[in-house]
């Protein structure tokens, strides 16, 4: 920002040191006259960090309207009236230094006036006179108050900028919070549910119990310390759901028919939302599994061209009844919550159950 600022006002006082250059047949610079005309973009300058530093912050940002309007008044006033006396002193000044045949300037205005035109009894009607000073004070008056409310368009705009970047910044960290949150909910209710299988699995085999709770081991140190990331590679993911469903698999009969496929790119893998999946596929192993009835799970993740991470999964549908606390279905609410805050307008979640209420379908399209 000072060399936005430092930049532009040296554009402005550099100006008329061309406008000089273009008034005189040689190429050197009349530095009187330059001194004169410099006490224009000097009282800008003035007047403009006067408000910036000053007079914005202490009454403008404060509210204090009326006590604004009034200081710039004042302030403009005093310049514009020094302003009209130092070119009145500088005229005079140059007046005396300078041959009266040559140019001289009256209020910024070239008039040519010879000796003997000077000294004569009545004017030429060609002759031009010099505007009345009044027009050259309201001039820089105006240009002063402009310069004013420049001052308040960037200092408002810059303050507009920071309180925006802190809204942002404050949003961010409430993101942030509320995910790390919904995450800590996640790994509890993972790890209730995976618990719930193991019980299940020891009153009839105690050696794939232990399997299990040796696989559970691996499990729970991606669920705890592996996934502490925003976003992890999908291939990664993958991995994760992999021995979580293998893990599942143990305590299935044989009237349970499970199929997985998954079709990643192992190189250039795209990332995604951690434990994402994994509630889907719980959930097909709560409702969709009877230890009675034929079962089926079908699961299904890839990716397409357009970078999506697709989760197709149709499983047979067994509800579970009001007293069985695992069907209460907390995690697919932490699932929805997660997904509007990663991927908002960026993923779609169609669920149904077929009209004859035998399978349940999911379908997860996220845009990443």
């Amino acid at each position: 920002m000072p060399l936005i600022h430092l930049f532009g006002w040296c554009i402005v006082f550099v100006f008329p040191l061309f406008f000089l250059e273009r008034e005189n047949n040689d190429s050197s610079i009349n530095w009187m006259r330059y001194l004169h005309f410099s006490i224009i973009p000097l009282s800008l300058a003035l007047v403009f960090y006067i408000n910036y530093f000053g007079l914005i912050p202490a009454y403008l940002f404060q509210e204090k309207i009326k006590k604004f309007i009034l200081a710039n008044i004042l302030l403009v006033s005093i310049v514009g009236l020094g302003t009209q006396g130092w070119q009145g002193i500088h005229r005079r000044m140059e007046t005396m230094t300078q041959n009266p045949e040559r140019e001289i300037y009256t209020q910024g205005q070239e008039v040519e006036i010879s000796e003997e035109l000077s000294q004569g009894p009545s004017q030429q009607p060609w002759q031009r006179r010099p505007p009345p000073v009044w027009m050259f004070f309201i001039r820089d008056i105006l240009s002063l108050i402009l310069m004013v409310g420049f001052s308040v368009a960037i200092r408002m705009s810059i303050r507009w900028s920071q309180a925006e970047n802190a809204r942002r910044e404050a949003e961010r960290n409430r993101t942030e919070a509320e995910l790390k949150n919904l995450r800590n909910q996640i790994n509890p209710h993972f790890l209730l549910n995976t618990l719930n299988n193991i019980y299940a699995l020891i009153s009839f085999n105690s050696k794939k119990a232990q399997q299990a709770v040796h696989d559970l081991s691996k499990l729970l140190r991606y669920a705890l310390y592996e996934n502490q990331q925003t976003f992890v590679p999908l291939i990664q993911e993958i991995d994760f759901i992999k021995n979580y469903i293998e893990l599942m698999r143990i305590r299935l009969t044989s009237h349970v028919k499970l199929t997985t496929e998954f079709r990643i790119r192992e190189e250039n893998s795209i990332c995604i939302a951690p434990l994402i999946f994994i509630s889907l596929i719980e959930n097909a192993f709560k409702h969709g599994v009877s230890p009675v009835e034929p079962s089926y799970i079908h699961i299904q993740i890839y990716e397409n061209q357009q970078d999506q991470v697709i989760c197709e999964i149709r499983n047979s549908n067994f509800p579970k009844n009001e007293s069985d606390k695992s069907g209460s279905g907390i995690g697919l609410e932490q699932v929805k919550k997660r997904l509007e805050l990663l991927y908002p307008n960026n993923y779609l979640w169609h669920t149904n159950i077929t009209p004859d209420g035998k399978e349940y379908n999911s379908i997860l399209v996220i845009s990443t």
